[in-house]
């Protein structure tokens, strides 16, 4: 393992002004997605689709670092037969992929789950490195309910993220490591910090049990959000104050950065909060995005699988990247959203 170079990748992942773009949706969730603007979910339009994001020349050029693929992906090629991953390359990002094999109910532990996919990783990792993937992801999916999370659900999940960390370092591929505290539930955004700190330390335990170097890996965590189902909504301020004091107690100023998943927070919430955390400034490691839906539900909308469309589907993309690589320089404002390209 050559630690200067994953810490570089890793860097170069939360360069200021930029940030990741998820577009890793497995076949349903793109299914889902499609089925709203009323596409059909073929191989050939999901292929469409990305190549549209992919050949957003400003957007990513400019704005993305980096994008985390779905297997489905980064085997394809674009309509001219350019790898997808090429185009990738060519736009100076980052071409990575999501590499766990989804949920599955945890044993003894009603309404928990816990991520699979570590069996056949070590080869899997070598066939994408070969393909130009130079980071993964993992996402470990913890809830918040009427007496969960259990410490077993934290622990187990905490423990897999860690051992697919050390996988990858060890295939010289930088890991995205993901523990998402769902905010689906009806909690305050008090519990949700509460439970996404003790989710975070057992977290660096397991993976400085493991070996991992934390110089070498990005954080994807959710900020400490209200449940959507809250009747108290937190402001913009309050989010953005206790996530950064929750980051501050629990991640190491060794971590290059910190990658923020959106969860289900609209587009312009989850801008705002990310602008009004580097406007507070003065932390140990780069805070950025790495959205899926709050990057990409106005392009989809744009583009709804016309070809003629194509070109508005790409505006839409460019200015929702570039109100988050404002914000993560903690530089946007409202009313640069009225300011549609």
């Amino acid at each position: 393992m050559n630690l200067a170079d994953l810490n570089k990748v890793a860097l170069a992942m939360v360069t200021p002004g930029k940030g990741i773009l998820a577009a890793d949706e497995s076949s349903g969730t793109i299914k889902k997605r499609f089925d709203a603007i009323k596409v059909e979910s073929t191989e050939e339009n999901r292929r469409d689709y990305r190549e549209m994001l992919f050949r957003s020349t400003e957007a990513m050029s400019k704005y993305v670092s980096g994008v985390i693929l779905y297997d489905e992906t980064i085997w394809q090629n674009a309509k001219d037969g350019t790898p997808l991953v090429k185009l990738i390359e060519q736009a100076g990002a980052i071409p990575g992929i999501k590499v766990d094999e989804g949920t599955q109910a945890l044993p003894q532990c009603p309404g928990e789950l816990v991520t699979v996919g570590l069996d056949k990783l070590a080869e899997r990792l070598k066939k994408y490195y070969e393909r130009g993937a130079r980071f993964a992801k993992w996402r470990a999916v913890i809830d918040i309910g009427s007496g969960i999370p259990s410490m077993t659900a934290i622990s187990v999940n905490a423990h897999a993220l860690a051992r697919y960390a050390a996988l990858c370092q060890a295939a010289q591929i930088v890991p995205i490591v993901e523990p998402e505290v769902l905010m689906d539930g009806d909690h305050d955004i008090d519990r949700c910090y509460d439970v996404t700190q003790r989710v975070l330390n057992k977290t660096f335990q397991e993976l400085r049990v493991q070996r991992v170097e934390l110089e070498g890996m990005v954080l994807k965590p959710n900020m400490a959000i209200s449940g959507k189902k809250c009747a108290k909504q937190a402001s913009v301020s309050e989010v953005a104050e206790k996530t950064v004091r929750m980051l501050k107690a629990c991640v190491p100023a060794a971590v290059p950065g910190i990658a923020f998943l959106s969860g289900g927070q609209s587009d312009e919430e989850a801008t705002a909060h990310l602008d009004a955390m580097n406007k507070i400034g003065g932390l140990p490691w780069k805070l950025t995005f790495s959205y899926g839906r709050a990057l990409q539900a106005a392009p989809q909308k744009a583009w709804s699988g016309k070809a003629e469309n194509v070109a508005a589907g790409q505006r839409a993309f460019t200015h929702r990247a570039k109100m988050n690589a404002l914000a993560s320089k903690g530089e946007w404002e409202t009313g640069l959203e009225k300011k549609v390209a």
